[in-house]
């Protein structure tokens, strides 16, 4: 019985004591579409048409996004119709506040770009805001993240400490009987961690523009 839980801390453990990586990659992912959209209203600034922006600002688009924004400039030199290239760009991106930027994006396409520029300036301003409110979430739940660490780290040097300095006290799970308990308790402590995980891990806004919703629209 102890393969299976052992299999089960082998596969929950890493993400429950590691950093938290992919909060960061989205705080990183944010800031990039800010950038980005910073990049697309100055050059449109510059009396540059629409699909001339976007096919210029591929090569100096922000890491994060750079193969998302080369793709939709591939798209557009194939001669795809720019609303169906920017919602791939939204399939892409995976991210709410990309599928702001493409829905304004796609009113400009459709002919009602008056005020294009302000309202990427907009989305840029709030982009940056919703990047440090991410960060500071993240730095308090970093406080979480670390008394976890201390309650799983105590249990597992609790356990490996039985095992190697009182193996009398744990002859009574080798019976039956007592692999039965030792699986109870064991997904007691693993229903726990998961919860545990689960209040130190941001949760993602829903996205305006769903995968189903782009495919769909694409056809």
């Amino acid at each position: 019985m102890s393969a299976p839980l052992a299999a089960l801390a082998a596969w929950a453990l890493p993400g429950l004591l590691g950093r938290d990586r992919r909060g960061q990659q989205a705080i990183d992912r944010i800031e990039a579409i800010a950038s980005w959209t910073e990049q697309l209203r100055d050059t449109l600034s510059a009396a540059a048409g629409l699909e001339q922006a976007l096919l210029a600002t591929a090569a100096t688009a922000p890491l994060p996004v750079r193969k998302e924004v080369a793709a939709l400039a591939e798209r557009i030199r194939r001669g795809q119709r720019l609303p169906e290239a920017l919602r791939e760009l939204a399939a892409g991106l995976a991210d709410p506040l990309g599928d702001l930027v493409v829905l304004a994006l796609l009113g400009a396409a459709g002919r009602q770009s008056g005020r294009l520029g302000d309202l990427l300036a907009g989305l840029a301003a709030s982009a940056r805001e919703q990047a440090q409110m991410r960060t500071r979430t993240a730095s308090s739940r970093a406080r979480v993240r670390t008394s976890v660490r201390i309650v799983v780290g105590t249990t597992l040097a609790m356990a490996m400490g039985l095992v190697l300095l009182n193996r009398d006290y744990l002859r009574p799970f080798d019976t039956a009987q007592g692999q039965f308990v030792l699986l109870l308790v064991g997904g007691m402590f693993a229903a726990a961690f998961a919860w545990l995980r689960k209040i130190a891990t941001f949760t993602e806004p829903a996205r305006l523009l769903a995968a189903s919703q782009v495919s769909q629209e694409s056809t």
